[in-house]
């Protein structure tokens, strides 16, 4: 992805449809619409995936909580909900199996009721996912989910396993975007649309601001899609002031802790909690994310952050089902979404639906994409595209469902001693290669062979390779630090003072190669490491080394 010349095409071509929104929806959409024959453009005013979509819960789901209210209320719209979600499962980890894989998840039970209880729900579950390829729930006795996961509380009755999908997300969301790129479509990240120019009443062209010169260039399209998510409203009061809002936002957040909490490849789901939701404690890397919460959030000018009392919140949380409870010392980052809920009549955010509304403006012309979830991304987008298929009078079936992502066909992770014998890298280097870029890990690994400095790591504890930083920044648009060290690398979900200390080092690989001066990139060091204390100081966290302690 170039995103010079894709800024290029966006003042001088005039497009089909443009997507306001670049997370899982928009990136969705774009290729969608690519692969259909459209011409397509696709910015962000922020990184692709900049917001919700690179701060879920890392699952790939039909949703247990969402399947427990379809039978108790007997609830068929949320059963559809499940079986949709179930049925996108396998879909997800097909097409960029390097960035999505089975996960096994155990729910701890404390009788003999809730073992039997929690066994016919899962075993339904997996039931309504069909012929998927995914392990079979079953019930285990205290014994043998001990073994698989050590750390469990002594005191539960016994377990039961289940499996769900797993996805690196912000990375899914760049896989679709650069596919997207790839099929034809002009995508630009930080790029913000700042107003539309209209005809009667309809829009034309979009006023579009580079965050990074200021300068404003104008985007002509015959359709425009609103796929910003919780910022939703925004943008449809852009476009026609008088229309009613309709997004009820709502904050969840994650702590992240050691791998050792767990001391498994195994996640846990908790489903009793104080507020009505489930927890799950998941594997990810060398960390676990606990999360998430589920609060009302009305303040979309700032980013969601964690709180002290989230931090309390969720370890309280956790503490029952584990035999050694962590502390606030043992938090090592955390990060908060907000989810696009549709605006309802019912008052509480936790009954919310996350379904999804492709909504036509009649009198501007805008459609938004509103609602949904990360599983569903791939529906949600050919229901928005379709959509606009029948306003342009040219339908033309979606191809995405068998459409592999960049990095994602002929994938084996074995591939990973191919690059180890022709590289010489180290086992932990090649299997992050291989997980992050899927077959185009090689091409990260030729850099190495043109400039030998960069076959270094950036620092010993890590498997980053400082090759990576430039092929981020030459193939998938990485113009920021925290491009780099929040969403091609997930460093800064794993460790706020491990990602300051490392930041002079891709501030300085990033200059070389975006012609940053000295005090330019320099600031941008110290900016962020701002940032990082004030995620800090927010959580109530204190470490031995203060997070700006390299400065």
């Amino acid at each position: 992805m170039n995103r010079d010349r894709n800024r290029e095409r966006l003042q001088q071509e005039s497009f089909d449809i443009c997507i306001i929104g670049a997370g899982a929806s928009g990136a969705g959409a774009a290729l969608d619409a690519a692969l259909r024959g459209y011409r397509v453009a696709l910015v962000d005013r922020g990184d692709f995936a900049g917001e919700t979509s690179s701060r879920s819960t890392k699952l790939i789901h039909g949703g247990v909580r969402y399947l427990e209210q379809a039978i108790k209320k007997l609830d068929l719209a949320q059963l559809k909900q499940v079986r949709h979600g179930l049925a996108e499962r396998r879909t997800v980890i097909r097409n960029a199996p390097h960035l999505a894989h089975p996960l096994a998840i155990l729910t701890p039970v404390f009788s003999w009721f809730e073992g039997m209880y929690m066994t016919i729900g899962l075993t339904l579950y997996g039931f309504i996912s069909g012929k998927d390829n995914f392990p079979k729930s079953r019930w285990l006795t205290k014994a043998k989910a001990l073994d698989r996961s050590p750390m469990l509380t002594r005191k539960m009755h016994s377990a039961v396993l289940y499996y769900d999908g797993q996805l690196n997300d912000a990375r899914y969301a760049l896989a679709l975007t650069h596919s997207a790129d790839e099929a034809g479509a002009a995508v630009v990240n930080h790029a913000a649309v700042t107003g539309f120019d209209k005809v009667e009443g309809r829009i034309k062209s979009a006023l579009v601001q580079d965050q990074l010169t200021g300068e404003t260039i104008t985007v002509r399209a015959t359709v425009f899609l609103n796929c910003t998510g919780p910022y939703a409203d925004g943008i449809r009061l852009l476009a026609n002031p008088r229309l009613d809002q309709r997004i009820r936002p709502s904050k969840g957040v994650h702590i992240v802790l050691p791998r050792e909490t767990l001391q498994s490849d195994h996640a846990i789901l908790i489903p009793k909690t104080s507020d009505g939701r489930v927890v799950f404690a998941i594997p990810f890397d060398n960390n676990v994310f606990v999360g998430t919460t589920d609060n009302d959030y009305q303040d979309l000018t700032h980013e969601p952050v964690l709180e002290s009392s989230e931090v309390d919140y969720l370890l309280e949380t956790v503490r029952p089902y584990l035999d050694k409870a962590p502390g606030r010392s043992d938090v090592q980052a955390g990060f908060g979404g907000i989810r696009p809920l549709i605006v309802s009549s019912r008052a509480d955010t936790k009954t919310l639906l996350r379904d999804h509304e492709v909504e036509h403006d009649t009198e501007s012309g805008l459609l938004s994409l509103l609602g949904g979830k990360w599983t569903t991304y791939r529906l949600m987008a050919q229901d928005a595209i379709d959509r606009i298929g029948e306003v342009l009078g040219k339908s033309v079936p979606g191809t995405t469902e068998t459409h592999y992502l960049v990095g994602g066909e002929n994938y084996r992770f074995d591939a990973w001693q191919t690059l180890q014998t022709q590289y010489g890298f180290s086992d932990d280097v090649c299997k992050h290669l291989v997980q992050t870029y899927g077959v185009r890990a090689g091409q990260v690994a030729q850099i190495t062979q043109e400039q030998p400095a960069l076959a270094e790591k950036l620092i010993d504890q890590l498997p980053f390779l400082k090759a990576e930083v430039v092929y981020q920044v030459r193939e998938e648009m990485a113009v920021t630090l925290r491009d780099v060290l929040a969403r091609r690398w997930r460093l800064e979900l794993a460790d706020w003072q491990l990602t300051a200390q490392v930041t002079p080092q891709v501030a300085g690989l990033m200059a070389l190669e975006l012609g940053w001066s000295d005090d330019y990139s320099q600031q941008q060091v110290q900016d962020y490491r701002q940032k990082l204390m004030a995620f800090t100081q927010e959580a109530g966290l204190l470490f031995e080394q203060s997070v700006t302690a390299p400065l």
